[in-house]
C-alpha cells in the first residue's frame, strides 16, 4: 500500500466548467413563465375583489401574452407540419376560457403550461453544463518530452499518439496512453467507479482525467484527445439523451386523438342545428355548453395530481423526481441495475478484518474486525467471533480475547499499522488511522517517513521500524515460516474481497489487516424488494474487479454480476436488457455511471456521493443516500399510476354523461360548468390522497411484502 505525498498536496481545484451553471433568469422560457406568473398574481386579488374588470383583465392579458405566445409559435410550426401539438390545444382551451368569460381559468392554464416549460427548460441546460464540464476533467496543459530530452507544456488537446508526456505526482493525466517508465498508484474512479486507486507500471494502461498518485509516470499517448475515455462517456450520454424515446404522459397520448375530435365535433354541434332550423343563438349556446363539458380539463387533472402528489410525498423522504414523466416512468421499470461503489457500498473503504501473526498464544491468526462488510460498528467496526468469516471454529479459551476487543496482538500490529500511515493521505491510510482510532489508540509520532508506489510506506515508530503495505512486494524472496503465514492470511482475506495489507516491525510480520468497501446497512433490503416488485434479481454494474464484486454480490442476493466493465459496457449491458424488451432501471453515483443513467429507461444517481454529471443526467436522484427509498418510491410510482385509472375513470363518466345530455336534450349551461367543475374538483382531491404521509408508508409495506 502507498502513500500519497509525504507532504499532502492540496486537492485539485474543481474544474471551473463544473462550477459554471446556466443561470435560470438566462433562459427565455424562465423568464417569460416569471413574467406570467408575476401578471397572474397581481390579478388575482382584484379579480377576487370585485374590482373593475379593465384593472384585472390588463393583467390576464399580459399573462396569456407573457406565458402563451412561446407554446402558440411552437404549435402554429407543429401544424404546418400536420401536427396538433398539446400546448397550442392549451392555449386554445385558455383563449376559449377566456371567450366564454372564465378569463382567471384561462389565465391558470397558461401560467401552469409557462411554468412547465421553464422547468424544462432548466433541466436540459443544467444537463448540457454537466456535459461540458466533464470535458474538464482532463488538464487543459500536459509536458510533453520531447526527443532531446528537454520537457515543453502543451495544450492536451494537441498531443497526438505517439507523444510522450510526464505525469508528476498528484497531476491529472492529459491522455490516454501507456505507461512507459515508472510506477504510481492512479485514482480512476471517474472512469472505472473503483474505490481504491490502482498501481500503474510499464505497461499498463491510464486514462484522461485520472488522477495520479505518489510517482513519476512517462505516459505514451495512446489517442487523440477527441477519442479518449472521457470524450467517449461525453458523446454517450448526448447521443442517449437525444436517442432515448421521447418521454410523454400516457393521457398526452390519449389527449391529442380526444382534442383532435371536440375541435373538430364543436363546429359540427353549432353548424348542424342550424342545418335543421334551429335559431343561432339556441345552436350557439348548445355549442358553448358542449364545448365546456367535452373540454379535457378532468382528463388532464385525472393524470397531474396523483403523479405530482407522489412526487411531492417522495421529496419529503428525500427522493428528488424530476417530472411527472418520470414518476410515472418509475411504476414502469420491470428490470433494475445496480452500481456497486457509493451505490450498494459507502464508497469509503473501512478496516474489516485484523489478523495477528504473532502473540501471547504462539502465533494464531487473529479474527475478523466486523463481519463483513455492513457489519462493523462505529468507524472501524466492532470485532467478530471466531465463526465470522476469515475466522477459525476453535472453541475460545484463556488466550483467545473477548467479542469487545482485539488481542493485544492485533491491538499492537493496527495501533502500529495507524501510527505509520498517518502522515498518508492514501485512502487505505486513512482506513487504517480511522480504525486505530475508533479503538481508542493514541498514536506515536512517526519518524522518517517514506513511501514507495505500488509497495507501502515504511516509518520508525517508538524506536520499531514499521512497514505497511501490498504483502506480495514486502514477502517477495522470505521463505520462513512466519512469511508463509502471513502469505496464507493474505491469500484468504483476498479470497474474500478484502484488500490484504500486511504490518512488518522490525522486518518480521506481524499482522495482516483486511480492508473493504462496506455495503450499506439496506443495501440487502433493497436488492429483496426490489426482486419483490420486478420479479427479477438486479443486476450489479461494476467497473472494480470480479472479485471483489462476488462477494458484494453474495451478501446481499445478486447473481447477474457484470465486473470490470468501462461506461461503454454498462451502456450495453442496458441495450441488451431493453432489446429484450425490459424497462431497466439503472442506479448508480459516478462519472463512469452517467452514459447508462441516461441510456436507461430511468435513471437514479446517489445523491450525497454522486457527480455533477450523474447527477444531472439521472432522472431521480436520492439526496440522502438512503437506498431503502427506491423500491419504495417505485412503490408509489405504482400506486399514483392506479389512481390516474381511477380518475380517468371518473372524468370519462363524467364527461360523458354531460355530452350525451347536451346532445340529446337540452343540458343548461350553468348546470353543465357545474358538473364539468365538480368532476375536475373530484379527480384533483383523489390525486391529493397521496400527499398524506399514510401514502408513503403503504408504498413502503407494499414494496417490502
Amino acid at each position: 500500500m502507498a502513500s500519497t505525498l509525504t507532504k499532502p498536496a492540496p486537492p485539485p481545484a474543481a474544474p471551473a466548467a463544473l462550477r459554471r451553471r446556466t443561470r435560470v433568469l438566462a433562459l427565455p422560457e424562465a423568464r417569460w413563465a416569471l413574467a406570467a406568473l408575476v401578471s397572474f398574481l397581481l390579478g388575482l386579488p382584484p379579480a377576487l375583489l370585485g374590482a373593475p374588470a379593465w384593472v384585472w383583465g390588463t393583467l390576464f392579458a399580459a399573462t396569456y401574452i407573457a406565458g402563451g405566445w412561446e407554446p402558440a409559435r411552437e404549435g402554429l410550426k407543429a401544424l404546418r407540419n400536420k401536427t396538433l401539438d398539446v400546448d397550442l390545444l392549451m392555449v386554445v382551451a385558455a383563449l376559449g376560457a377566456a371567450a366564454i368569460g372564465q378569463v382567471l381559468d384561462g389565465a391558470l392554464l397558461i401560467v401552469i403550461f409557462a411554468t412547465s416549460g421553464a422547468l424544462e427548460a432548466v433541466a436540459t441546460a443544467r444537463t448540457a453544463d454537466s456535459v461540458r464540464g466533464l470535458l474538464d476533467l482532463a488538464p487543459a496543459t500536459a509536458t510533453r518530452l520531447l526527443p532531446d530530452g528537454t520537457e515543453e507544456s502543451v495544450a492536451t488537446g494537441g498531443l497526438v499518439v505517439g507523444d510522450v508526456v510526464v505525469i508528476r505526482p498528484g497531476e491529472r493525466v492529459g491522455a490516454d496512453g501507456r505507461v512507459l517508465a515508472g510506477a504510481s498508484e492512479v485514482d480512476q474512479a471517474t472512469i472505472t467507479g473503483e474505490p481504491l486507486p490502482v498501481l500503474k507500471e510499464t505497461g499498463d494502461e491510464v486514462f484522461a482525467g485520472t488522477l495520479n498518485g505518489t510517482g513519476a509516470l512517462k505516459v505514451e499517448v495512446a489517442r487523440d484527445a477527441s477519442d479518449s475515455v472521457i470524450a467517449r462517456i461525453v458523446r454517450m450520454v448526448e447521443e442517449a439523451s437525444e436517442t432515448k424515446a421521447p418521454t410523454q404522459l400516457f393521457i398526452e397520448k390519449v389527449e391529442r386523438r380526444y382534442s383532435l375530435g371536440m375541435v373538430a365535433a364543436t363546429p359540427a354541434v353549432f353548424l348542424i342545428p342550424l342545418a335543421f332550423g334551429s335559431d343561432p343563438t339556441s345552436a350557439l349556446l348548445r355549442a358553448m355548453t358542449f364545448m365546456i363539458v367535452a373540454s379535457p380539463c378532468a382528463v388532464v387533472l385525472a393524470t397531474m395530481p396523483p403523479l405530482l402528489s407522489a412526487l411531492a410525498n417522495a421529496g419529503r423522504h428525500g427522493v428528488l423526481v424530476k417530472s411527472a414523466v418520470v414518476m410515472e416512468r418509475l411504476g414502469q421499470v420491470d428490470a433494475v441495475a445496480l452500481d456497486k461503489t457509493g451505490t450498494l457500498t459507502e464508497g469509503t473503504p473501512r478496516v474489516t478484518a485484523v489478523r495477528a501473526l504473532t502473540g501471547h498464544d504462539g502465533g494464531e491468526p487473529g479474527r475478523d474486525e466486523g463481519e463483513g462488510e455492513g457489519e462493523g460498528e462505529g468507524e472501524g467496526g466492532r470485532v467478530g467471533d471466531a465463526s465470522g468469516p476469515g475466522g477459525d471454529d476453535r472453541e475460545p479459551d484463556e488466550d483467545r480475547c473477548s467479542a469487545e476487543d482485539l488481542c493485544p496482538a492485533e491491538d499492537r500490529a493496527l495501533a502500529l499499522a495507524a501510527a505509520a500511515e498517518h502522515p498518508s493521505e492514501h485512502p487505505l491510510a486513512r482506513a487504517v488511522v480511522l480504525a486505530a482510532h475508533a479503538r481508542g489508540h493514541r498514536l506515536a509520532p512517526a519518524e522518517e517517513f517514506g513511501s514507495t508506489p505500488g509497495v507501502g510506506v515504511t516509518a520508525r515508530v517508538d524506536g520499531d521500524t514499521v512497514e505497511v503495505g501490498a504483502p506480495a512486494r514486502l514477502l517477495s524472496g522470505t521463505e520462513d515460516a512466519l512469511s508463509l503465514r502471513a502469505a496464507t492470511v493474505s491469500a484468504e482475506l483476498e479470497a474474500e474481497g478484502h484488500t490484504a495489507v500486511l504490518v512488518r516491525v522490525n522486518g518480521v510480520p506481524a499482522g495482516v489487516l483486511g480492508i473493504a468497501d462496506r455495503l450499506r446497512p439496506d443495501a440487502t433490503a433493497t436488492v429483496a424488494a426490489l426482486t419483490r416488485l420486478t420479479g427479477t434479481a438486479p443486476a450489479l454494474l461494476t467497473g472494480d474487479n470480479p472479485r471483489a464484486a462476488a462477494r458484494l454480490a453474495a451478501e446481499v442476493g445478486i447473481t447477474d454480476v457484470r465486473a470490470g466493465l468501462l461506461p461503454q459496457d454498462k451502456v450495453a449491458v442496458v441495450r441488451e436488457q431493453e432489446g429484450a424488451g425490459r424497462r431497466v432501471l439503472v442506479i448508480g453515483d459516478g462519472v463512469n455511471d452517467a452514459p447508462a443513467l441516461a441510456a436507461a429507461h430511468t435513471g437514479i444517481a446517489m445523491g450525497r456521493v454522486g457527480s455533477d454529471l450523474a447527477l444531472e443526467t439521472a432522472d431521480a436522484v436520492i439526496v440522502r443516500d438512503e437506498l431503502a427509498t427506491v423500491p419504495t418510491v417505485v412503490a408509489l410510482s405504482r400506486r399514483a399510476r392506479t389512481l390516474v385509472v381511477q380518475n380517468l375513470v371518473v372524468a370519462g363518466v363524467f364527461i360523458t354523461g354531460l355530452v350525451l345530455w347536451d346532445l340529446a336534450g337540452t343540458l343548461p349551461l350553468p348546470l353543465g360548468v357545474l358538473g364539468h367543475e365538480g368532476s375536475t374538483v373530484l379527480v384533483g382531491l383523489n390525486g391529493l390522497r397521496l400527499l398524506r404521509e399514510a401514502a408513503w408508508r403503504r408504498a413502503a409495506v407494499a414494496a417490502t411484502g
